[in-house]
This record gives C-alpha cells, structure tokens and sequence, in this order.
C-alpha cells in the first residue's frame, strides 16, 4: 500500500525497539509491524491485515482489544486528575480503590498493595523490601535471592539476573553475585528420562535443599518463581510441586515471592494463580492482567507478616527510602478499576479456564501425535507446543534451524500470532481470556497446518 508518509522510515531510523536484532532491524532485514487498532482477539495493522492474536500481546491484553470501558476510565481520569504522586500519604480515588479491589482478590494472607509500572519495576522493588525486611530483623547477612533457571522476572540489572535465561544475561555483566539460579520445574526436559513426575519433584527439592545448605541458610533471604513458567516454555509445574518447595523454604526461614504478573486476574481459570497452586506467599507481583495493558502499572502486593516488619522499620529508622514518581498513577489505576469490573462483569476468569481447557484438548488433538511434536502443554489460557527432531528420543532440533520461528512466521500467514519462545523451538499461546471456542479452533486449525507445511 502506497503512502504519502515516511513512518516506516522513521521507525527504521530513530525508534530502538527491545527484544529485536537492531542491525537487522536497522538495514530492513526484519519487517516492521505498526499496529494501529483491535477488538476483541484480533488487531489490525496500517496495512490493513488482521490478525488474531493469539498471545494478548504479550500475555497483557486478558480483556481483549477495545473495550470501550476501560478507554472510558482512562480519559474521565485524564480529564479530572491527570497525575498527582503518591508519597507522604496522597492518593487518589482511582487508587485507592484499585488496592481495595486487589487485596479483595489476594490470597487471604496479604495486606497492602505498592503500584509501580512494570512487572520489572515491581520485582526490583520486591528485591528491596526482602533485603529492608532482613536488616530490620538484625539479619544483614541474609540477602541472596534464589530463582529458577528458565524463569522470567524482568530486564533490570537485579531483575534481569533473577531472570534464568541466557539472552538476559549474555554481554550485560548479569546475573549479580546475589542472586542463585535452581532447577526449573521442567518435566519434559528433565536430565534422566527415567524419572517418574514425583521422583522429579523430588529432584528440584532436594537440589533446593542442597543449594541452601552449601550457601547457608543464613545468607539465603527469599526464593521467586512464577506459578506456571512463563517466557521460558509456558510450563506447568509438575504434581505436588509447588508443596515441595514450601516446604523446604518454611524449614529454612526463607521468604516466597510469587511473580504472578502472567498468570495474577484469570489467566489460569483462577483469579490468581497462587491459589491454584495452594501456594502462600509472602510477596506477590501483579501488573499485566491488572489493567490488561490498557495503561501501565504494576505492583507488590505484601502479606501481613511481612508489613508488619516495614511498619517496625519505619518506626526505628523513618520514612521508608523507596518510590517511584508514577507509583499509583491515577490514570493507571483507573484502568485497574474498569479492568478488574470488566473481567467480573464478563465472568473472563471463567471462560480462561472453560475455553482454555477446550483450546489445550483441541491442541493436544491436532499435533500431539505428529512425530515432530513432542509435547504439548498448558494451563488455563496458556498452552505450548514443543518442537522435536525425534520425538522417541526427545533429540532437540538444531537452534540453527530456526525451526520453532518458521513455525511461527507460518501460524502468521494464516492471520494468527503466536510466539517464538527462547532456548528452545517452543511455540507459545496465551490468547486474551475472553477467546471464544470458534476463535480457538481458527488457532488450532492454523497450527496444525503450518506444522504440516514446516515440518510435512
């Protein structure tokens, strides 16, 4: 299509765009997409294509495009109160009331919520409250983090090093010292093959356990980890894994982060992903599903035990030195508010676990038996197709091969977005959580043929 414009060019000239290869980028090797509205599951481009997306975004959009709602809140808060800071004790109406509805949603044992931006933002601010938290109780030594290889927790510099994947670290002098990577809960690409899922699950445990006692309990502060893997497979944890793990971090006095900003308002058919696990944790991080991206925010959500020493702190030392000048932007929160009424009014956490149920079967039905498919997996609106060279031997393709992107870029010219996952040639689905049974079938039925047209 002709145009009188020079965005593309702009684009390829000043805009630096994360996650991409910017030399490639930048010569025009890698076409650009600049997306200019959606609705429901499907968005459009200045080309005029429309393509279902069949990864919200990036696992943010759970409401789907263009609810008007939520636009609606946005702008009568840009309109009344556009920004006003949050330190000393201000607050707005939008957020105050957004961390009301949150805490209503929490696990039963948590107790104030901190907005920050991003699932980053929230996880360095995570990492800062565990070491205050430790000094307070006159523990200084008690600092490290523990994490899980293949995690995702954000692109910081401590964030980034609690993430377990290596493009994360690669040439950015990441992980820092204070931070431990441990097994991944990853039953498909366990090292014995001979394994039952419950040896396994008591592999991870016992290497918890070992790590701890090598470091010193005394120096171990808290252990993070998603839920349900997400940027590093899409990988549901094995049975009884997540009661293993508690266990040994309560014998060990070691705190439990639960980063839920994928899988927190409904992604897995539960409103937060902890209580489908039975997990109780100490510190929760939300962002994504808490406004489905239609503004930025993010935050920590703290049980009670844990305020209970902040408080002491503030008491003994002051104002607590943390905040960030948008914490609790009132146009942020006020896209909290509409989205949370908009996931309860449409009965979205429901559906995620109806439909994506339905969407996982029908998955499993259409390339679970092909011989290049070795295992297909997920959780609510969650699923994943891992890709094999031989499937009776689980040999892995070659990364040179690029299989899983061809995959990928097919699914693409059938109108459907999946993604490419890293280390390893892993298509990923996460579609918003109100996908309808027909707009799953549209993404199982492209699937299956450009597996068939990759693959044969």
């Amino acid at each position: 299509m002709l145009r009188n414009d020079q965005l593309d060019q702009w684009d390829h000239d000043h805009f630096f765009h994360p996650s991409t290869h910017l030399a490639q980028f930048a010569r025009g090797e890698i076409k650009n997409r600049i997306v200019t509205g959606g609705k429901g599951v499907y968005i459009t481009d200045r080309e005029g294509n429309r393509l279902l997306d069949a990864f919200a975004g990036l696992y943010c959009v759970n409401i789907g495009y263009g609810r008007q709602e939520v636009a609606e809140a946005i702008a009568a808060q840009a309109k009344e109160l556009a920004y006003y800071h949050s330190y000393v004790g201000h607050g707005t109406e939008a957020s105050v009331t957004l961390a009301k509805m949150v805490i209503d949603r929490a696990p039963d044992n948590m107790s104030r919520v901190y907005f920050g931006l991003s699932g980053s933002d929230a996880n360095e601010t995570n990492v800062k409250l565990i070491w205050y938290y430790n000094n307070i109780l006159g523990r200084p030594e008690k600092k490290k983090i523990i994490s899980r290889w293949r995690g995702y927790h954000g692109s910081g510099l401590m964030t980034g090093s609690l993430t377990g994947l290596e493009l994360f670290h690669k040439k950015f002098d990441l992980p820092l010292n204070q931070v431990l990577h441990t097994e991944a809960p990853y039953y498909y690409r366990r090292a014995d093959l001979a394994q039952s899922e419950a040896q396994f699950v008591a592999h991870c445990a016992n290497e918890l356990e070992a790590m701890i006692e090598r470091e010193g309990a005394d120096t171990i502060a808290a252990f993070i980890g998603e839920p349900v893997l997400g940027t590093g497979g899409i990988v549901p944890p094995p049975a009884g894994y997540w009661a293993a793990i508690q266990k040994v971090l309560k014998k060990h006095d070691i705190l439990l982060v639960a980063d839920e900003v994928v899988t927190g308002f409904g992604r897995l058919g539960t409103m937060m992903g902890s209580t489908h696990y039975g997990i109780e944790p100490d510190i929760i991080t939300i962002a994504k599903g808490l406004t489905s991206a239609y503004a930025p925010l993010s935050g920590s959500i703290i049980s009670k035990d844990v305020w209970k020493v902040l408080e002491q702190g503030t008491d003994e030392y002051g104002a607590i030195g943390h905040g960030w000048t948008y914490s609790a932007h009132p146009i942020g929160a006020a896209a909290g508010v509409a989205n949370l009424k908009v996931i309860d009014d449409l009965g979205l956490v429901a559906n995620a676990g109806e439909t994506g149920a339905y969407f996982n079967t029908a998955m499993t039905e259409a390339v679970g038996s092909h011989k290049h498919v070795g295992d297909v997996r997920g959780e609510g609106m969650l699923c994943a197709v891992e890709l094999v060279d031989d499937k009776d031997n689980r040999v892995f393709f070659d990364p040179a091969k690029k299989t899983g992107p061809a995959i990928a870029a097919a699914l693409l010219k059938r109108g459907v977005i999946a993604r490419a996952m890293p280390q390893g040639d892993i298509i990923g689905f996460a579609p918003p959580l109100c996908l309808s049974r027909e707009e799953a079938d549209t993404v199982v039925s492209a699937m299956a043929d450009a597996v068939k047209e990759v693959l044969g």
